[in-house]
């Protein structure tokens, strides 16, 4: 169909101007936010961070409901015929021909129309289920989306040193001549040296720094030759408010655990959001473009690009949706394909008799994760509604479980099965199978390993406000980097919400031989010294987690870390280990 000139002035007209005003109003406040992360870094607002990442991911979905109120106000939206519909879509694809988000913009219209529209509307005709703009060359017009720097004259040490100052921080640095000497040196032990100078050396660095927690990263790459270099340096506060480069991190699969879905989004501000990813993904190669729009703030979009590539991947796939490995939740119904490295999970329509608590609960349960600080330690989870899947590519374990205990949750359209409310993580080996294969195997290193990081997490989370509720090992997964991440969120709490408690003495010894609970028990109660009766049964697990987690079974450990947080202190967690950092391993010079 081709855009007749008569079109413009148009209801369809006024209708895409409504669009993609809608969307830039979105993308304007986005930025704003943005910008506003170098001043609550240098400021030290570090509550000022939380609120603000918890505000902003409302942004989206306030402006998509705004959007959608006006179409049904002005223009009667629910009444516009098919022909109408195409009409806006192209005339739309106009308004984008110049624009710096286009991508963005489309998924806007997208969240937009699938509000109005049914489903029968949700192809390509009407929505953009293919991209029609392409983001490959988009030049920002005000701030590049990297800058480049030469090293003659000063050498690499100058480079390093204009780097870091070109973002013209407000506040001092400690010491800047020794942290680009840590930079310096470690680059070149990790070189083994340094190579000879190409004519083509140059180093790139993305313009804005990347914001998060009580950090800021700069992100870079060299190029040399035909090789590359990525690095990323993270910039902090030393207990005075001065700023240090705390560490150079070199690897590329370090750098990709920045962008881990266990941890919390970016502050990044970008006027071409894609030319930042398509830099990230020259240094991240096996990170999927879907993760890292996720991780730069993006989630809508993300879920976009997901999406995209499931649906490609199931098209080139054969195998069956099986019931995922572990025991079976009393809230979630889990399936996996195993051919793709994701979960997928749906909210029961029964729950299990202990689990007192409504469909409502899990979704706040669910929506407060992305809300705090995952500190590398809680699982992120694609949210998704009305997903239509190939209904012969359900295993019938699967479907008799759909049947059985989440009737409500799905319907069957010809050859489609239609998931209402879906959540999607990656797919990680339950911990409670990990530790039976260690076990079993006589691995006593895995094994210890695996319950330290246990511990570990139970304590960042609580650190960061967050109590799991159920702390069972089958609420855990392990990483392919062997790092123990909690996936269950039905039972989360804030800590600041919990009253950790000692079990009161029994009046007497029959009471206390007669299993009655012999103490009352308020909604919040919380017992650490329970935790034992669930947990270790197996004595080796109980003399492992004894060597390193005792703490964690009495109530001065949760009321410690309760008052710091009510204290308004935040934690420091760092996404890279303690002796990468230069105050504990300072590069010496060749």
């Amino acid at each position: 169909m081709k855009i007749s000139v008569g079109l413009y002035g148009t209801n369809a007209h006024q209708i895409a101007l409504a669009l993609i005003q809608g969307f830039n109003k979105h993308y304007t406040l986005f930025r704003e936010t943005s910008k506003e992360a170098k001043a609550r870094f240098e400021q030290g607002d570090w509550l000022g961070v939380h609120k603000a990442v918890k505000e902003r991911i409302r942004f989206y979905d306030d402006r998509v409901d705004e959007c959608v109120e006006r179409l049904r106000n002005e223009f009667d939206a629910s009444n516009i015929d098919q022909p109408t519909w195409q009409q806006i879509k192209l005339l739309y694809i106009g308004l984008l021909l110049n624009h710096k988000q286009p991508e963005l913009a489309e998924t806007f219209f997208n969240s937009v129309t699938t509000k109005i529209l049914h489903r029968n509307y949700f192809h390509n005709d009407f929505i953009f289920v293919r991209p029609t703009v392409s983001t490959e060359n988009i030049e920002a017009d005000n701030d590049p989306t990297y800058r480049s720097y030469y090293a003659k004259d000063d050498g690499l040490h100058g480079s390093i040193r204009g780097i870091v100052e070109d973002f013209r921080w407000q506040r001092p640095f400690a010491d800047i001549g020794r942290d680009v000497d840590h930079v310096y040196h470690a680059i070149r032990h990790y070189l083994k040296g340094m190579p000879h100078r190409e004519v083509n050396f140059q180093i790139q660095v993305l313009a804005s720094p990347f914001y998060r927690n009580k950090a800021a990263y700069i992100i870079g790459k060299a190029i040399n030759g035909a090789s590359e270099y990525p690095f990323a340096i993270p910039v902090i506060h030393d207990d005075d408010g001065k700023l240090y480069l705390d560490t150079v991190l070199l690897d590329a699969w370090r750098i990709g655990l920045l962008f881990s879905l266990s941890r919390a989004y970016f502050m990044v501000d970008m006027e071409v959001p894609s030319g930042y990813v398509q830099f990230l993904r020259a240094i991240l190669p096996a990170k999927p473009r879907s993760e890292l729009y996720i991780m730069l703030g993006l989630g809508k979009q993300g879920k976009t690009m997901f999406f995209r590539d499931f649906i490609y991947h199931l098209h080139h796939s054969e195998d069956k949706f099986i019931m995922a490995p572990g025991i079976r939740g009393l809230v979630m119904l889990v399936f996996t394909l195993p051919s793709y490295p994701y979960v997928f999970k749906i909210i029961k329509d029964v729950f299990g008799a202990s689990k007192n608590m409504d469909r409502a609960t899990v979704k706040r349960k669910f929506m407060m994760v992305k809300q705090v600080d995952r500190v590398g330690r809680m699982a992120d989870t694609l949210e998704f509604s009305n997903v239509l899947f190939p209904l012969n590519r359900f295993d019938g374990e699967v479907m008799e479980e759909l049947e059985k205990l989440a009737p409500n949750c799905y319907e069957i359209d010809g050859d489609q099965l239609i998931i209402k409310h879906l959540y999607i993580e990656r797919r990680m080996e339950p911990l409670n199978i990990h530790l039976d294969r260690m076990e079993r195997s006589n691995n006593i290193e895995g094994l210890e390993h695996a319950i330290k990081e246990y511990g570990s997490a139970i304590r960042e989370m609580a650190q960061a406000n967050i109590f799991p509720g159920d702390m069972l090992w089958k609420n855990f997964g392990v990483t392919r980097y062997g790092r123990v991440v909690f996936y269950d969120y039905d039972e989360i709490e804030y800590m600041t919400d919990c009253n950790f408690r000692r079990i009161p003495p029994p009046p007497d010894f029959e009471t206390e031989m007669s299993g009655e609970v012999w103490y009352a028990v308020a909604k919040n109660d919380v017992f650490p010294e329970e935790f034992a009766t669930f947990l270790l049964a197996s004595p080796i697990l109980r003399k492992v987690f004894h060597k390193y987690h005792t703490d964690l079974l009495s109530p001065q450990f949760w009321q410690a870390a309760q008052q710091k947080i009510r204290d308004g202190h935040v934690e420091d967690f760092f996404p890279y280990p303690q002796e990468l950092r230069f105050c504990n391993n300072p590069p010496q010079a060749d």
